[in-house]
């Protein structure tokens, strides 16, 4: 452990070790990504899935705290390589240099603290029902065989928690600063990893913005498509 310890201490380790908690985050946001989409199959299809995610009991939580470590240690790491990078060039430059880096590059501390809030806001409002707690509360009841059967209408609670304006806007926003992170933070990952060659820069920056700007838009699309009518129209209670 102390082996592993000293290692993350390093600075490559530290590159390293957010390469791989990058890479768990970035198929977790794919994943989540994937079971929010089921919002557009309607009620039946998207409280099925959270049943099903019900249905784990303890080995979901035990997930749930596993990717807040991994996100923690991400963040952590983060701030360590900030911090010196910023140690290794106490004095500014004369003349700034930073023109031509990206706003994703130059904002990526800034954008991973944001992105730790908004997922604080968002246990609070959708898992844990703090913010919300009377959409929160929303139940459906369905007859399997021949028996009612009372569940939690997560479907319900979206379309209700969406048409609440200040959600949509800090959803939406979040969004996008996921967007600018992810951006750069698959580019940094590839360059980490050693497969950032000069011959496919180009292309390994188009497959970072793509990829970001299109679970960044998924994402965005679920609260406006709830707030403008086209998913849920006549659910909200």
């Amino acid at each position: 452990m102390n082996r592993i310890s000293r290692f993350l201490a390093s600075t490559i380790g530290a590159k390293l070790g957010m390469a791989a908690t990058g890479i768990l985050l970035a198929l977790f946001v794919v994943a989540h990504l994937i079971g929010n989409l089921l919002v557009w199959k309607g009620r039946a299809a998207m409280n099925d899935y959270a049943e099903m995610l019900a249905h784990l009991g303890v080995w979901l939580w035990v997930a749930r705290l596993g990717l807040l470590a991994i996100f923690a240690s991400h963040i952590a790491l983060g701030l360590r390589l900030a911090a010196r990078n910023r140690a290794a060039r106490p004095v500014a430059y004369a003349k700034n240099h930073t023109i031509q880096a990206s706003v994703a590059s130059r904002t990526m501390v800034l954008t991973g603290l944001l992105v730790l809030a908004f997922v604080a806001l968002h246990l609070l409002h959708f898992t844990l029902g703090w913010l919300d707690p009377a959409r929160y509360a929303l139940t459906e009841t369905l007859t399997r065989d021949g028996a009612a059967v009372v569940r939690h209408d997560v479907f319900g609670m979206l379309v209700a928690g969406f048409h609440v304006d200040v959600f949509v806007v800090i959803y939406v926003a979040a969004m996008v600063v996921l967007g600018l992170h992810l951006s750069h933070g698959i580019q940094s990952l590839f360059q980490t990893l050693g497969l950032r060659h000069p011959a496919y820069v180009r292309l390994v920056q188009l497959l970072g913005r793509t990829v970001a700007f299109v679970l960044a838009l998924g994402f965005a699309l679920i609260p406006l498509s709830v707030r403008l009518g086209f998913v849920g129209a006549g659910a909200v209670q």
